[in-house]
């Protein structure tokens, strides 16, 4: 009904849709072409949204979405299911390699933290979920570490047709390539063993 409307709303939700595109990054002026809105109300509404990390603002000026929508996305079945599979694995990778644990989602030249899970030691990788890095084509997801390393093993089998890695990163003096391998082979084989329908019932 009309009178539901509030017109606020709609317009920071209109912002949001103007980031469903391939760009990664949009410029005021790019926003303010895409919604129709005048740039004075484009800042208003996107301080708003940058509060609650809807939106995030580089160093540059440009926008980015925030990792809200990918918290919130996380609730969506796919992702439940996959956090169903994988969540446990990588629990149990962080506590025995002590060593930062993710799952990660590549598409054409961009990696994403879709899971993750922490290790106890303050000096660690605070990888997050949502966390986005370039990469480059037909090469592991590594993310480069000041003073650390990333290792990364595909996962033959996903949900939704996903490319996805197992990775575990840490400082390079602690975490070594041979470790590493060995660690995510396990982890890669108990997934394996662990298909994702047997976790199409599991509740959130």
């Amino acid at each position: 009904m009309a009178q539901d409307r509030v017109e606020a709303v709609e317009r920071a939700l209109t912002i949001l849709e103007a980031f469903d595109s391939p760009c990664e990054e949009f410029t005021l002026a790019d926003l303010a072409q895409a919604t129709g809105f005048y740039k004075s109300t484009l800042l208003r509404l996107l301080g708003s949204l940058e509060r609650y990390d809807y939106v995030q603002r580089g160093e540059d000026g440009r926008y980015r979405l925030g990792h809200t929508p990918v918290r919130l996305a996380r609730r969506h079945l796919p992702s439940r299911h996959l956090a169903a599979w994988v969540q446990p694995i990588l629990d149990d990778l962080a506590h025995r390699s002590g060593e930062t644990a993710a799952l990660v989602d590549v598409a054409t030249g961009q990696a994403e933290c879709r899971l993750v899970s922490l290790p106890e030691s303050r000096l660690r990788h605070e990888l997050r979920p949502g966390e986005r890095w370039p990469i480059e084509p037909d090469r592991p997801p590594a993310l480069a570490l000041p003073g650390g390393s990333m290792y990364c093993t595909p996962l033959s089998s996903g949900v939704g047709g996903l490319s996805l890695w197992l990775t575990l990163s840490g400082p390079s003096g602690r975490l070594s390539a041979t470790r590493a391998e060995q660690w995510l082979e396990r982890a890669a084989a108990e997934l394996q063993r662990r298909p994702t329908e047997q976790h199409e019932g599991t509740p959130a």
